[in-house]
């Protein structure tokens, strides 16, 4: 794994706004920045990042069916428990996931770590699945690249692919979001293009415009009844918002489904580390409200006492806590060595619950720090999109580098 720092392509920033990228600048700062890339073997691709997180993905669905049987387990998600019959019940008819994207800490030596799953609402899609490839032929194209490179990016196709599994030929699909953020928008047309490249019907509707039929049912801007919606509205605030209590008489079909409730949720992470403590691609983590006065020397909890015991020194030696719902970095505290090194200023998430998360210390290249988005479509993972930022903390403008495979 190596950072290379290469030509940019001449009027790349006209072809984006020709696209409709417009946020490839946000803040008077560069959020696309292609003056580097990063650079892979095909070893590293395949053995530490793509099987890698392919497997955790089977672990998350295995974690999935485990807390949708222990009202426990929902409870500490904070999943409302008026909600719990539509979670498990979506989860227990198996209704198909689309997307998600991985979040690891990765320096090309030792394995990758899971920092968090972005399950529900992931968004650098489509930096991530067209601009990035785009990138990747012109500069090829170009020279700059040698005619022997590829990069890690099936990510297009593969969504194409999963609409056909999970949808009917020619069925109607509507897409919903913020409209008002330009990021948000992006991801949801590019679901919607593959979607009408598999065939299928594609119609937006700004999520303030979607309402209730007399009938109960969800109905578009043009009172067109919604059938199936794929929704960039998390689930932690869709199971709270005042529509919710109509949501499963509704008859809609929901994309990503009511299971991943579980899993756009960092409280999978204590889950996780339960049901598979010490391996390769997964941090020590604890509720915080178990561990805290353990942090500081006392005793832990009595149900994560042996599981703490066994992470006690690497905790010690530093850790991360951080909101069970929380976006972009918000309410991330790191600590090393007793002491806080690092937080970010927004604390908006703050009041949910915390845990605690064993800390991956990210490499760094020319002070940046890389955190490794993998994508899975369905259950497989597909592809890889990169950021980077002078901070340790992954936030809202933190840039987005493109990558390729040589050798």
């Amino acid at each position: 794994m190596e950072k290379r720092t290469l030509p940019e392509r001449p009027g790349w920033r006209d072809k984006a706004q020709e696209l409709g990228f417009t946020f490839a600048d946000m803040g008077g700062e560069p959020y696309w920045d292609e003056t580097s890339a990063y650079c892979f073997t095909l070893r590293q691709i395949e053995q530490d990042i793509e099987a890698p997180a392919t497997e955790l993905h089977a672990m998350c669905r295995e974690a999935v069916d485990r807390a949708v049987r222990d009202e426990a387990w929902l409870a500490r998600l904070e999943i409302p428990p008026e909600h719990w019959d539509l979670v498990a019940a979506s989860w227990a008819r198996g209704e198909p996931e689309l997307y998600g994207r991985m979040d690891l800490a990765y320096d090309g030596q030792g394995p990758a770590k899971l920092l968090e799953y972005n399950a529900d609402t992931p968004t650098s899609l489509y930096e991530s699945a067209s601009f990035q490839w785009l990138w990747f032929e012109e500069q090829r194209a170009a020279g700059v690249l040698d005619g022997e490179t590829d990069q890690f990016n099936g990510i297009h196709e593969a969504i194409v692919a999963r609409w056909t599994q999970t949808c009917g030929d020619g069925e109607e699909v509507h897409f919903t979001a913020d409209p008002q953020n330009p990021e948000d928008y992006a991801t949801v047309e590019t679901l919607a293009w593959a979607a009408r490249e598999a065939g299928l019907g594609a119609h937006f509707t700004a999520l303030s415009q979607i309402g209730l039929t007399q009938d109960g049912q969800f109905a578009d801007d043009q009172s067109r009844v919604i059938g199936t919606l794929f929704k960039l509205y998390p689930w932690e605030d869709m199971l709270r918002d005042d529509f919710a209590r109509h949501l499963q008489g509704s008859g809609t079909r929901f994309i990503e489904p009511p299971w991943k409730a579980v899993l756009s949720n960092k409280a999978i992470l204590p889950l996780l580390w339960q049901m598979f403590p010490g391996h390769p691609n997964l941090l020590p983590a604890f509720f915080l409200a178990d561990v805290q006065e353990a942090l500081a020397g006392g005793t832990p909890a009595a149900g994560v006492a042996q599981g703490f015991e066994a992470a006690r020194d690497a905790l010690a030696q530093g850790h991360v806590t951080k909101p069970i719902f929380s976006r972009e970095g918000a309410g991330v505290v790191i600590h090393e060595g007793g002491r806080e090194v690092a937080r970010t200023g927004d604390d908006s998430y703050s009041h949910h619950p915390m845990i605690v998360q064993g800390l991956a210390r990210l490499p760094d290249f020319g002070g940046f720090h890389p955190v490794l988005g993998a994508w899975i479509v369905g259950e497989t993972c597909c592809g890889l999109g990169l950021r980077e930022d002078r901070s340790p903390i992954t936030h809202n403008l933190s840039r987005f580098k493109p990558h390729f495979i040589e050798g």
